[in-house]
Formats: structure tokens, C-alpha cells, sequence
């Protein structure tokens, strides 16, 4: 029995549907979020194997309050304080999770979050519970989140945003920062985006506007972007991860991350430090062709390319594969209207993305 045809009907209709496609290597990719191209680099494969023949056992076989907490993650955990100037954090097994883990248990009773109107579907999804009093503020209005803040009588006032966003490719404002600081509230910021992209060490929003981590700060990071891997980081106060492995549930009723994930993070990190010099004038060539060619100021990688028609932008990328390139055809309901998502990213060379954005230029024309 067909018991959702017509809401697949529905779907269809609109050019809302969705399929599962088998990468095809053959592509230059355009689409994915590994930014700096590190999920092509053998050495750190390499690497990561030759630790994880050494050990004892290949996986981490438990929860990380029963027995899968091991040196491997608390090594990358103390590895990512270091990097990005955190008192504590705990690695977990994506950032879907950590954002459901970071919103059930942060926002109690009697407390109120303020989340921008574009944050991930993952915050939003964990909103949405009873338990969560929510409001949305307009994207990176700051005047309007300072007037939420000073109105609100909760007992804990808690603002989550994105360092970049992950369809507009836009920055939070610096100015969240101090509003925050100013009205004790507890500022999230996810920062799967925005980590290994932006800042002088390459290390996301903190690290690009300089702030020094306060107790009201936690900072949430993905692995399986920039990184290259697979899994998610928070980093904040010891207080509040205390708190987080004794109240989230996404840390302790799953199994903690995988060693191998946890062991090519760490090398990434490591890569990421070493070469931040060189990787950051890449980031930025890429941005001047971005914007040469298409006239777009990207702050990130991500390049939004506004089409507004469901069907005109499948037939877009259906174009674009067949020249030979992989880009992001993204619809409703993840953006308010269809978006070409380019991903300049650094596994794919200039000049691939040169000639990218000039086809992109005469299809759109």
C-alpha cells in the first residue's frame, strides 16, 4: 500500500522532490562541504591507519560514560582547547546531534532561546520540543536580539547563531559577542561553516573577530566538512560541559565517536595549523575569481547564486553535470527560494572554478 503517494505526488509537482545520487568521481565536485580538500589527501588517511593498527581495538565499542571514552578522544579534545583558547570540550557523533544535544538540555524551564531565523534545521528541529520556549529573530539583527534580550524576564537567556550560514554564506555579526556578554546570555555559535575557513588560524568566527572565549561562550564545530572526517566538537566552559555529559542526551545514550573519525580530525587539525598561511591565500583567490566572474562577495566558500524557479535550477545543475561539474541545486523548504550552491572549495583547482563561474555566467544569462 502506497500510504504517502500523494504527499510524494505533491513533491514531485512542485520540484521539491529528492533523490540519493552515487558520487560520481568523474565530476570535478563543486558540491560538497569539504572545503579545504582534505578529504583527498592520502597522508592523512595513511596516518590515521597506521595509529589505528597499533591500538588495541578499531572501534570505540561503548558510550563515553560507560566504556568508549578513550585517550584518542580526550588527546583531540585537549588538542582543539589548545587551538581555539577553551577551557574543555567533548567530541560527539555529528553536528545534527551536538545541535539537538546543545538545545534539549541547555534551554530548561523557566529559560528562553533566541534563535536567528536561519539556523540549521538541527537547532530548529530541537526547538520545536515542548520543553523549549523559543524565539526567532530577524537573520543578523542585532537591534531586534538586544530588544528580545532586554524584554525578556527568563531565568536564562541563551542565543544561538552560525558563524556562516550555511545556504547565504553570510557571517554572524561581531556584535553578537557583546550583546550577549553585556545581557549574561549564553551565546552558541555553530560554526560547521565557518571552522577551517575563516580567522588567522583558520579556526572559525572567534578566531576571525579575535574574542577570547568567556564563560557565557560555547562553540560548535563539525568534522565532517573543512575537516575532512566525520563527528562534531563543543567547546566551552568546564562548568557547562560538565553539565552537557551529564544532561545531553546525544552524549550519553550513543555510542561515542569512532576512533579512526577522532584520529584524522586530530590530523586534520594538525594540517590545518600547519599550513594556515598557505590555505588562507587559497581561500582567498578563490574568493576574488567568485567575485570577477560572478560578482558575488563571498565570506566563506559558499556562493549562493539566486535562480528563484524549483525546476530552472535542477535544469541548471542537470547542465552542469553533464559539462562536468557537481554543484548543490537547493529548494524549498532549506531555502525561501531555489539557490544554485557553489562550493569554492579548495580540492578543486582555480582554474576549474574560473571556468565554472563563466558557464555559470552564460547559462544564467
Amino acid at each position: 500500500m502506497m500510504f504517502y503517494e500523494q504527499e510524494l505526488k505533491a513533491l514531485r509537482k512542485s520540484g521539491r522532490y529528492r533523490t540519493r545520487e552515487i558520487l560520481d568521481n568523474s565530476v570535478l565536485d563543486f558540491a560538497s562541504n569539504d572545503y579545504l580538500g582534505l578529504s583527498h589527501i592520502a597522508s592523512l588517511h595513511t596516518q590515521t591507519t597506521q595509529i589505528l593498527d597499533n591500538l588495541n581495538a578499531h572501534s570505540s565499542k561503548a558510550s563515553m560514560l560507560v566504556n568508549g571514552y578513550h585517550q584518542i578522544h580526550k588527546d583531540f579534545e585537549d588538542a582543539l582547547c589548545d587551538a581555539n583558547s577553551f577551557e574543555a570540550g567533548v567530541v560527539l557523533g555529528s553536528g545534527f546531534n551536538a545541535n539537538i544535544g546543545l538545545i534539549e538540555s541547555l534551554v530548561r524551564k523557566g529559560d528562553e532561546l533566541f534563535m536567528d531565523e536561519l539556523y540549521h534545521a538541527s537547532g530548529v528541529l530541537a526547538s520545536n520540543l515542548n520543553s523549549v520556549n523559543v524565539t526567532f529573530f530577524k537573520h543578523n539583527d542585532m537591534n531586534e536580539l538586544s530588544k528580545l534580550l532586554e524584554n525578556s524576564n527568563a531565568k536564562r537567556k541563551i542565543v544561538a547563531v552560525e558563524g556562516i550560514y550555511s545556504m547565504d554564506g553570510d557571517l554572524c555579526p561581531k556584535e553578537v559577542f557583546s550583546i550577549c556578554d553585556s545581557m549574561n546570555a549564553i551565546l552558541i555559535v555553530d560554526e560547521a561553516h565557518s571552522s577551517g575557513v575563516v580567522g588567522n588560524k583558520l579556526m572559525g568566527v572567534f578566531d576571525l573577530y579575535e574574542i577570547c572565549p568567556k564563560e557565557n561562550h560555547i562553540k560548535m564545530g563539525t568534522l565532517g566538512k573543512a575537516y575532512g572526517s566525520f563527528g562534531a566538537f563543543i567547546l566551552s566552559s568546564e562548568h557547562i560541559v560538565s553539565y552537557l555529559i551529564n544532561r545531553a542526551k546525544p552524549i550519553i545514550y550513543a555510542t561515542s565517536l569512532s576512533l579512526y573519525d577522532t584520529i584524522l580530525a586530530h590530523k586534520s587539525l594538525k594540517y590545518i595549523l600547519q599550513n594556515r598561511d598557505r590555505l588562507r591565500e587559497e581561500i582567498q583567490a578563490r574568493q576574488e575569481i567568485v567575485f570577477d566572474e560572478l560578482g558575488i562577495k563571498i565570506e566563506g566558500l559558499i556562493v549562493p547564486i539566486a535562480i528563484g524557479d524549483n525546476k530552472k535550477v535542477l535544469e541548471i545543475k542537470k547542465e552542469l553535470y553533464l559539462a562536468g561539474y557537481s554543484v548543490g541545486a537547493i529548494r524549498q523548504p532549506t531555502v525561501p527560494s531555489a539557490i544554485i550552491r557553489l562550493i569554492a572549495r579548495l580540492g578543486q583547482s582555480q582554474n576549474e572554478l574560473r571556468a565554472l563561474c563563466q558557464i555559470l555566467v552564460r547559462i544564467k544569462s
